[in-house]
């Protein structure tokens, strides 16, 4: 049997974190197993899907690095065939035709209200001849849900769950307009597919009772279930925009890479004993549903700060050195310098080691990649007074004699200065630091000379002296 999953969203807004955790699951089991993962955007809901939506989702998957197999599907596409199965089972008498005016519905969902139940229909056409049916009421068409016994589902996260038939109503197949509900749409597509594993949510846990019954009326084979817990806010209640829950191109806006990304996603919710940095072909090689916990996962953006500090540590210096460069904010009458790629290159192993996301490395980075003169903020301005500019002009007349441009000799040079100047090392350093980089923090000065050379040095320096 070849494995197949899927991912199947609503465009109604942007990939959001918990359907991002979703996609990743099915991905991975399908990629564990040499099977397919499939995308299917359940777009019949056409008041509330949008193609912006459909391009978040989209895009998002694309930068998690979640590739499916084949072209994305359209549940739009199928409402004819949809419709058929529906018409099918109506033929078979395995549904039925209700036409149910809207204030008979009402007067049921009243009774339920006052009787303290949840609303169902009271199956009163189940047996009734639509010839007897009032004038004008377009009939929906109905599923003849078994009355007595019991439903049970071998969930792969849940176990094993069983709900007494009684408490599934005949569920509505076919809407009085002809178009078809969620609940059979979903069964014939995943049908059609040939998807094996439904993996998603266990909000939908009491849809797959009424699915399993579809599948059943239809004599095709039931895929099996997996129901993976919601996520939660650190405070344990449903996660929300206020825990920090965003669509995963805001994540993307503020300076996560997808592997960590990846990697914090995979352990909400599933562990592999006590290992915390899992990348994407362990990942694949390890992953399980019997490793998916039966209690909602916590949302952590500490953890995820964590992570992502580490991929960034160990992430390659000229794909950061890309990535920095995009996120400039380039401004037209200063632009990048020619020389930035490679400084970037060069200065990114100091850089790193103290990001925590793409915005602060592209921060601490741009004074490598800017035109001089450099904007000096107001700390470093402070640090540039008369007396701190004499004593950078003094220095500078004698780097430009070092005959060895390296972190060591920069050094040896500089500590020599400081002490003929009766003066601490900072003293020299700070000054020096803010001229160069036009901030009060940096990486260590020696290595910042260093990456910027002898020439842009030099210019920088002599930019901030100026006629001093």
């Amino acid at each position: 049997m070849t494995v197949v999953t899927r991912f199947a969203p609503s465009p109604t807004g942007t990939l959001h974190i918990g359907g991002a955790r979703t996609a990743l699951f099915n991905w991975l089991f399908a990629r564990h197993h040499a099977g397919r993962f499939l995308l299917r955007i359940e777009d019949t809901d056409r008041a509330r899907s949008t193609p912006e939506a459909v391009g978040a989702i989209l895009d998002g998957l694309g930068w998690l690095g979640l590739d499916w197999d084949g072209d994305a599907q359209s549940q739009f596409d199928s409402v004819k065939r949809h419709a058929g199965v529906a018409c099918r089972l109506l033929a078979e008498g395995k549904a039925y035709q209700c036409f149910c005016t809207p204030d008979e519905l009402n007067e049921m969902r009243q009774a339920a209200r006052r009787e303290g139940r949840s609303m169902r229909y009271d199956g009163r056409w189940r047996d009734r001849d639509p010839a007897t049916a009032p004038p004008g009421v377009d009939p929906v068409i109905r599923l003849k849900m078994p009355q007595v016994g019991t439903t049970v589902i071998d969930d792969k996260v849940q176990g094993e769950i069983e709900v007494a038939n009684d408490q599934l109503d005949d569920l509505i197949l076919l809407r009085a307009d002809g178009t078809p509900t969620y609940m059979l749409a979903v069964v014939v597509d995943d049908h059609e597919a040939g998807v094996t594993h439904v993996i998603r949510g266990d909000d939908h846990l009491t849809n797959a009772f009424r699915q399993l019954q579809i599948y059943r009326a239809l004599d095709w084979e039931v895929p099996a279930f997996a129901h993976v817990p919601l996520l939660h806010g650190p405070d344990g209640s449903k996660l929300s925009k206020r825990h920090g829950a965003l669509g995963v191109g805001e994540y993307r806006d503020q300076g996560y890479l997808p592997e960590a990304m990846r990697n914090y996603l995979l352990r909400l919710g599933w562990s592999h004993g006590d290992d915390e940095i899992i990348d994407t072909e362990q990942a694949i090689a390890w992953f399980s549903l019997d490793a998916i916990g039966r209690s909602p996962a916590r949302f952590d953006k500490d953890r995820l700060d964590s992570l992502n500090a580490h991929y960034l540590r160990h992430a390659d210096d000229g794909r950061l050195a890309d990535l920095v460069l995009t996120g400039l904010d380039v401004k037209p009458a200063r632009g990048i310098a020619d020389e930035a790629p490679n400084r970037l290159i060069m200065g990114m192993p100091g850089l790193k080691e103290r990001a925590t996301t793409l915005v602060d490395l592209t921060d601490s980075a741009a004074f490598y990649a800017r035109l001089r003169p450099l904007t000096l903020d107001d700390k470093a301005a402070k640090l540039l007074d008369s007396t701190a500019l004499g004593h950078l002009k003094g220095l500078r007349e004698q780097l430009a004699e070092l005959p060895e441009w390296s972190d060591g000799a920069i050094e040896v040079l500089v500590r020599r200065f400081a002490e003929d100047q009766g003066l601490k090392l900072g003293k020299i350093a700070q000054p020096l630091r803010a001229a160069l980089t036009g901030a009060a923090v940096s990486p260590p000065v020696f290595e910042v000379m260093r990456v910027l050379g002898e020439e842009e040095t030099l210019g920088r320096l002599d930019d901030v002296i100026g006629g001093f």
